[in-house]
């Protein structure tokens, strides 16, 4: 399928399907004469990157663990041993990250409190 019938089918804009491309999370073939052709499975490759992305990875992180996951972006399953590993990894920092903005959002909500009502 061309890249319009993959935006259709992905919901993803074709400017993020060529940043998927450029950053080696997708590998579209291409015609001779340069067009991309998606397969099914590239659909699929989708779903993962979206849910993936969805889950707080950052784009490198899901170039590493991609590959070793089964299943469409719903429900992926881990079939490299070091994967879980680095998915708690994952895990922490994002706890990190949320643990910091709640803080952010107490030092924010205690400045307001002190102002002026109105």
């Amino acid at each position: 399928m061309r890249i319009g019938d993959m935006v259709r089918r992905t919901g993803v804009s074709e400017r993020l399907l060529r940043y998927y491309e450029e950053q080696g999370l997708l590998t579209p073939s291409r015609l001779p004469s340069g067009y991309r052709v998606y397969s099914e499975a590239d659909v699929v490759t989708v779903r993962r990157i979206r849910g993936l992305l969805a889950a707080g990875l950052t784009t490198a992180v899901i170039a590493r663990v991609l590959p070793c996951l089964e299943g469409d972006g719903a429900h992926m399953v881990p079939v490299c041993p070091d994967l879980v590993a680095e998915l708690r990894g994952e895990r922490a920092r994002i706890t990190s990250a949320i643990d910091e903005l709640r803080a952010a959002r107490d030092v924010l909500d205690a400045v307001i409190a002190a102002g002026p009502r109105g």
